[in-house]
């Protein structure tokens, strides 16, 4: 029977849990199995990148069962990089090999890994990706590890829920086990997604002031291992800082000579 099991009478856990972030989700009865499981482990908050549907949607609501404060909380954005902004560690979970050099680890690694990082004061998010084709090698990029699920090679597809809820079983188990440690704070703090991208994009404009990328055939894979590498960093916002700096002082000789140059 839908809804058995739940007991409205029984007080829940508010936990600081990691949003879920669905990309693109093409199926609302989906995103209300997603928002189900998220209430099965005490996880409240789901965000959602351009719901083909469209959102509300009244087939998400049918499908959560109870999980109406999930669905109420939700928040919309138009795209991944508005959704990711404000967090520090990301995880981007997938069955494909997305030739990326970058971490791979199971769901109770990972798990492990964000209760602690939320402990620490950081913020965490978990990438799902579209039902028919996951995510793109540019969205599992901006993520600081993928997680990939111990299924039967054989068969390794998913439904959306079903990964949303083994993460979330995962997560609740290890935020169980796991004792809290000491905020992390000023400039110690881990760099959010969106400062992350604001040096990639500072990097870059002055790897293409030197035409560094001049090959346009290659220049996407340049920029992904770029980003990459300082993805797995774990950068803070000072290093961050730090390094703006040491791009501006490099840029700037460069800069000089050009203007005297054009004076000549």
């Amino acid at each position: 029977m839908t809804g058995a099991g739940t007991d409205k009478t029984k007080t829940g856990f508010d936990l600081n849990g990691p949003a879920m972030i669905l990309v693109e989700p093409q199926l609302g009865v989906n995103i209300g199995m997603a928002a189900r499981a998220m209430g099965n482990f005490a996880l409240c908050e789901l965000r959602i990148v351009n719901p083909r549907d469209g959102w509300p949607n009244i087939a998400a609501q049918r499908a959560a069962a109870g999980a109406d404060h999930v669905l109420d909380r939700a928040k919309l954005f138009k795209t991944l990089a508005e959704a990711v902004a404000d967090l520090d560690l990301l995880f981007a979970t997938t069955a494909r090999a997305h030739d990326q050099a970058k971490p791979v680890v199971g769901p109770e690694t990972a798990a492990r890994e964000v209760v602690e990082h939320l402990s620490l004061g950081g913020r965490a998010g978990i990438l799902f990706g579209r039902e028919r084709w996951g995510l793109t090698n540019e969205e599992v990029g901006r993520a600081n590890r993928i997680i990939t699920f111990p299924v039967n090679p054989g068969f390794a597809s998913l439904n959306l829920a079903q990964a949303v809820l083994l993460i979330g079983y995962e997560w609740f188990a290890a935020e169980d086990a796991t004792a809290a440690e000491t905020l992390t704070a000023g400039d110690l703090a881990p760099a959010t997604k969106d400062e992350l991208l604001r040096f990639f994009l500072h990097l870059e404009e002055e790897l293409d002031r030197t035409h560094f990328m001049r090959n346009e055939e290659k220049r996407p894979s340049m920029v992904r291992n770029l980003r990459n590498l300082f993805q797995r960093a774990g950068a803070t916002e000072q290093e961050l800082r730090t390094l703006h700096g040491v791009i501006t002082a490099l840029a700037g000789p460069r800069r000089r000579a050009k203007k005297t140059e054009d004076k000549i």
